[in-house]
């Protein structure tokens, strides 16, 4: 990327990035104070780590707009190092898993990303805007909160949807921020507020070393959790990235952003901070307010950092009412309406992809087995569709001493028991053709298909001949064949 473009990148439009910067700030705090509390560590780890990811991805990241922080998908997977061996090693886990993502990206892992199918991608989407809903929940417990919560959230809703037919100027959901904080401290309303979520921390972070042995035997302690969290981030970044491209109608670096994300992770170790990637909720509240350049990302961390330190005390009475309302506006915009109107009119396999990636995030709250079982869904259903188009045409000359097989289509390990099967090896003929002008052979089970053939025809005294291979399908016979069909190469007639 040169110069001019990135600094573009920075100024897309400022006043919008600067004011949905806020709102995305905000809306970090209390995400941040739970990531925390499910990682079992002190909530300042969550909302250090929030503020350098943020700022750091604004600088480094490959796309403009998205925010990354402190997530569950990350947490999720450093409780058990947690608790088995203290902060200092998820710290240590943290630094080696952003320079894993670093090497990820050098290697141009990002191309990865072609082989998500879109049903893979929605179900995603659809799973993680159920997972936000869910979150919210615990804040509408009428066993838990009092009624008037529901009013507020009501009344918040009301204001994201309805402000914008007003004026656009403001972002909706920071007016709603305002609004349901200035009307709670008036009329002295007891809900619950981010104070009630966790302390929060009253200094900056300092530069320090992660106090753990450098052996390894510390490495092999932190090795699997670092592959595990560098895994999900990726997955989880490069997935948002690609929803923030189709939202925004642009394309940018994957690879970038897989190093961006390293970076990121790595210096937040040095400074007490725990792994992070990107956030689908709060990028969508971005967007949605107006931010589009990495100016909104820096903004969003960096007002975090203040909002916290500097201000906490007034960003402790912000009732909770108005950022389940921002977070309910992100769960119903980002689902994906139209796939389950669609469910009937799309083919069965894309349908049972896209349900089956939303019913196993949901069930295992983890985002790469859903994403995994997605994409192997994907490419079964893929290769059976593509051996439902190979056919084996046969034909027999005039004297019926000789038996042509035509084969058409792609010749691979779907398809080579069928191809196997197509063959009458007991038939009165002399001679065997077998023509594969039409057909490509793609592996060792389409070259064990062709062994069988071949041998098994030659055992019931039959002269047999392959004719039409292209050069690609003669190299690979060459090189994985059975000796003896490879000894009579000079009967394979190369088109």
């Amino acid at each position: 990327m040169n110069f001019r473009a990135y600094y573009k990148q920075w100024f897309i439009d400022p006043k919008a990035d600067f004011l949905s910067g806020l709102v995305v700030a905000l809306a970090l705090i209390p995400e941040a104070i739970a990531f925390s509390i499910i990682a079992g560590v002190d909530p300042k780890v969550g909302l250090y780590a929030s503020f350098s990811i943020a700022v750091l991805c604004a600088f480094t990241g490959g796309r403009p707009g998205m925010i990354s922080a402190a997530t569950a998908a990350t947490a999720v997977v450093m409780v058990t190092l947690v608790k088995e061996h203290g902060l200092e090693y998820l710290l240590a886990a943290t630094i080696l898993a952003g320079l894993i993502q670093v090497l990820a990206g050098l290697a141009k892992i990002g191309f990865f990303m072609k082989f998500v199918s879109r049903s893979v991608v929605t179900g995603f989407v659809n799973a993680l805007a159920i997972l936000i809903f869910l979150a919210q929940l615990p804040e509408l417990d009428p066993n838990k909160v009092p009624l008037m919560t529901f009013g507020l959230v009501g009344i918040g809703l009301a204001i994201i949807y309805l402000l914008p037919f007003l004026t656009t100027r403001i972002p909706s959901p920071l007016v709603n921020i305002i609004f349901l904080s200035v009307i709670c401290i008036v009329f002295e309303f007891d809900v619950r507020t981010v104070g009630d979520m966790g302390e929060l921390p009253d200094t900056f972070p300092v530069f320090l070393l992660p106090d753990v042995p450098l052996n390894f035997t510390t490495l092999t302690i932190i090795f699997p959790y670092s592959v595990a969290v560098a895994t999900v981030g990726l997955l989880e970044s490069l997935l948002t990235q690609q929803i923030v491209d189709d939202f925004t109608d642009t394309e940018t670096d994957r690879n970038q952003e897989c190093i961006g994300q390293g970076v990121a992770n790595t210096a937040t170790g040095f400074i007490g901070g725990m792994a992070g990637c990107a956030m689908i909720g709060q990028s969508i509240i971005n967007v949605k307010s107006g931010g589009r350049g990495r100016l909104s990302t820096f903004i969003a961390g960096t007002f975090l950092l203040i909002f916290v330190v500097v201000l906490g005390d007034y960003v402790a009475i912000i009732p909770m009412a108005a950022l389940v309302a921002i977070m309910i506006m992100v769960s119903v915009g980002t689902f994906s309406w139209s796939s389950i109107k669609n469910i009937k009119e799309h083919p069965k396999s894309s349908s049972i992809v896209m349900l089956s990636t939303v019913f196993f995030v949901i069930y295992t709250h983890n985002l790469a087995i859903g994403v995994a079982i997605g994409v192997l869904l994907s490419g079964i259903f893929f290769a059976w569709k593509i051996s439902q188009l190979f056919v084996v045409n046969s034909s027999v000359s005039e004297d019926g001493r000789e038996r042509n097989y035509m084969v058409k289509g792609q010749l691979f390990f779907a398809s080579s028991e069928d191809f196997v099967k197509s063959f009458d090896f007991y038939e009165a003929n002399e001679k065997v053709t077998i023509n594969l002008t039409e057909a490509h052979i793609w592996d060792i089970s389409s070259i064990a298909a062709l062994d069988t053939v071949v041998l098994r025809l030659r055992k019931e005294g039959k002269t047999v001949e392959v004719i039409g291979l292209n050069s690609a399908s003669k190299t690979i016979v060459d090189r994985l064949a059975a000796p003896d069909l490879v000894a009579a190469s000079e009967s394979i007639t190369v088109k």
